[in-house]
C-alpha cells in the first residue's frame, strides 16, 4: 500500500493528540510516511508537537514527524491536509455565547448570532489554507471539519469553487454511535442512512440493518422516551451536564416530526427560549471546555513531553474522528465508501435552492464524493432549510462584500432571534468584540 503524507492544520488544538492517535491505531488500513502540525500560534503547538513527537515515536517510529509556523515548509509535500481550526480560539468562542445571551438569545458555538460570529472569523482562515495548499501541494486534499462548517462551505463553494476541499462533520457520526448502541449493533457501520439537511440542521429519513431491515421504529421508541441518551455513557469524558441535556432534549425535537430522527442542535432553533432559560450567562460551554478539555490535554502534553514517555497519560484515542481516516482511505483507495458529506445540492433534494450546500450521503471515491439523490423532501424541513440556508449565504455574501446591512438581515433571519431590533443590538456588540478579526462592515 502506498504511503501518504499528512498535514494536520491546526496542530495547537485540544483535539489534535486524539486524531493523532486515531492516526496512529490505523496505519494498516492508512499508511502514513509523514505527518506535520501546522499553526498560526507557535507556543500551543509547541505543547501539542512535543507530546505528539513522544506518542509517534513510542507506537510507529518510522513515520517522519514535524510541527512548523511556516506555511511552504508546512504544506509542500502532502497528500491530506486534515483541518480543524478554531480562529479566535476559545476567548472569542467565549464572547459568541456570552454576548447574544447578554441579549436573551441562544448563545452557542455554531448556531445563532454566535455562530455567525465564528463563521466571520472563519471564512479568512480557511480560504487561507486552501490557497497554501493549492500553492504548495497542488494535487492534496483537503478534509476540512473545522467549525462552522455549513458557513464555511458555502464560502469555499463561492470563492474556491474548483478547489479540492471535502467539508464533513462528526456530529452525525457521534449520534449514529449511540443509534447503534440503543440498538445492540457493534458498529454504526452496519447501518444505512438516508439524512438530508444542512450542517448542524438534519434529518434522518430511512436506517436499515445490512439486510435491509427498517431499523427506524426501534430507534424512534427509544428517542420518544429518552431521545439519545443510552444506558450507558459511550464516554464520560464526551458527556459533560450540557452535552447530556442535548442528548435528552431531542425526544422534544423528535415530537415535531415523528416520521424522521433529528440532529441533535435542532434544538437551539426549535426551543430558542427554553435554551436561554436553561444557560448560565456567565459560565457557558466554552468556560467548560477550558475548564474542561483544554486544561487536560495541555497538562497531559506538558507531562508526556517532560517524562518523554506517554506512560500513565490519559490521553485517550479519538474513536468518533475514525471518520476522517475514511475518508481520506476513500479518496486514497477509491474505496467509495458511503459518508454524509457537505455538497452543493444540484438538484439531490429536489424542492430546494440547488446551490445550497446540503448534508447528505455520498460515495465517495478517488475523484472526490458523488451525492447521493434524495428526492423532495417535506414542507416542515424545506421551510426550515429555506430560512437557514438564507442566513448562510447572507453571512458569507457579508463578509465578501464587508456589508453591515447583509450581516443584520443574517442574524434578524436566524431563527434563534426574535427582532431586528434585538439582532442589530448583538451585532453591534459582535462588531466590537471581533475588530481584530473581522473585515471591516460598512
Amino acid at each position: 500500500m502506498q504511503k501518504y503524507s499528512v498535514l494536520v492544520a491546526g496542530g495547537g488544538s485540544t483535539f489534535t493528540p486524539g486524531i493523532v492517535l486515531m492516526l496512529l491505531d490505523n496505519l494498516d488500513k492508512f499508511p502514513i510516511k509523514e505527518l506535520k502540525f501546522y499553526d498560526n500560534d507557535a507556543a500551543r503547538q509547541e505543547v501539542i508537537g512535543k507530546a505528539c513527537a513522544v506518542l509517534i515515536k513510542e507506537r510507529a517510529p518510522e513515520v517522519v514527524f514535524s510541527y512548523t509556523t511556516d506555511p511552504r515548509e508546512a504544506f509542500s509535500g502532502v497528500d491530506f491536509v486534515m483541518a480543524h481550526i478554531r480562529v479566535g480560539k476559545y476567548p472569542m468562542r467565549e464572547l459568541d455565547e456570552k454576548i447574544p445571551l447578554k441579549h436573551g438569545v441562544v448563545g452557542q458555538e455554531t448556531c445563532g448570532p454566535g455562530g455567525i460570529a465564528y463563521g466571520m472569523r472563519s471564512i479568512g482562515g480557511v480560504l487561507e489554507l486552501v490557497d497554501y495548499m493549492e500553492k504548495y501541494s497542488p494535487n492534496a486534499w483537503m478534509l476540512n471539519y473545522s467549525n462552522p462548517a455549513a458557513i464555511v462551505a458555502e464560502a469555499t463553494r463561492r470563492l474556491r469553487p474548483n478547489s479540492k476541499i471535502l467539508n464533513i462533520c462528526d456530529m452525525p457520526v457521534g449520534i449514529e454511535v449511540r443509534m447503534a448502541e440503543i440498538l445492540g449493533l457493534e458498529s454504526r457501520k452496519e447501518m444505512t442512512v438516508k439524512y438530508y439537511g444542512l450542517n448542524h440542521f438534519g434529518w434522518y429519513s430511512d436506517i436499515r440493518d445490512q439486510a435491509g431491515n427498517d431499523l427506524m421504529p426501534k430507534l424512534k421508541e427509544h428517542v420518544a422516551k429518552y431521545g439519545y441518551v443510552v444506558h450507558k455513557d459511550i464516554d464520560s469524558q464526551h458527556v459533560e451536564p450540557s452535552w447530556n441535556d442535548t442528548f435528552a432534549k431531542a425526544k422534544d425535537v423528535f415530537a415535531l416530526d415523528t416520521n424522521t430522527l433529528p440532529n441533535t442542535y435542532l434544538k437551539y432553533y426549535l426551543f430558542p427560549d427554553y435554551v436561554v432559560e436553561h444557560s448560565d450567562k456567565e459560565y457557558t460551554r466554552a468556560n467548560e471546555v477550558m475548564d474542561g478539555r483544554e486544561k487536560h490535554v495541555f497538562g497531559e502534553c506538558r507531562k508526556i513531553a517532560e517524562k518523554g514517555s506517554s506512560a500513565g497519560a490519559s490521553l485517550h484515542i479519538d474513536e468518533h474522528a475514525s471518520y476522517i481516516v475514511d475518508l481520506a482511505r476513500a479518496i486514497a483507495y477509491n474505496t467509495k465508501e458511503r459518508m454524509l458529506l457537505i455538497v452543493p445540492n444540484q438538484g439531490s433534494v429536489s424542492n430546494f435552492d440547488p446551490t445550497a450546500m446540503v448534508e447528505i450521503p455520498c460515495l465517495v471515491g478517488n475523484t472526490g464524493p458523488e451525492p447521493m439523490q434524495i428526492g423532495a423532501i417535506p414542507q416542515f424541513q424545506l421551510g426550515m432549510m429555506n430560512q437557514q440556508v438564507a442566513v448562510e449565504k447572507l453571512v458569507v455574501e457579508a463578509w465578501i462584500e464587508k456589508s453591515y446591512t447583509k450581516l443584520w438581515q443574517a442574524i434578524t433571519l436566524s431563527k434563534t432571534v426574535p427582532s431586528a431590533t434585538v439582532a442589530k443590538a448583538i451585532l453591534d456588540d459582535l462588531i466590537a468584540a471581533n475588530k481584530d478579526f473581522w473585515p471591516e462592515l460598512h
